[in-house]
């Protein structure tokens, strides 16, 4: 069984479109296929520099969008997810269903959301951790 979360950023209820330009600085650096990609791609595979791999798509088109990331190994992929959700302002969905995000993104929730959230001042590995553990190991 693989495990897989999403992040998302909510705007007045509504889910915000990634930023394209956030996404690509801070992936196309850990591109594990960089001769494969192309301009306008929403699909990456990233690599860590201790070889730790996920991929990781981005989806939406008209009414928002969001992230997904799939199958990430331990290792320091995990700091490259948690550094993507800090730049875009993204909260990250569990697979349980708690919606870890920051406290200034409480007010943009849909409605119903905000019971199943935590909010945090800044996302950190830790602290993802914490909300999204007990790992049998350290993501790290």
């Amino acid at each position: 069984m693989s495990y897989n979360l999403s992040l998302y950023r909510f705007l007045d209820g509504e889910p915000a479109e990634p930023d394209m330009d956030v996404v690509r600085a801070v992936l196309s650096p850990c591109d594990a296929a960089p001769e494969k990609a192309a301009e306008g791609d929403t699909e990456f595979w990233i690599r860590a520099a201790d070889g730790s791999e996920a991929e990781v798509f981005v989806f939406g088109g008209g009414f928002g969008g969001g992230i997904s990331v799939e199958r990430p190994q331990t290792g320091d992929v995990w700091k490259i997810i948690i550094e993507l959700a800090e730049r875009l302002g993204a909260g990250i969905l569990i697979p349980d269903g708690t919606f870890l995000c920051r406290e200034d993104m409480r007010g943009h929730l849909p409605e119903g959301l905000e019971s199943d959230a935590v909010f945090v001042p800044e996302i950190t590995l830790e602290v993802f951790e914490r909300a999204a553990g007990p790992f049998s190991h350290p993501l790290t």
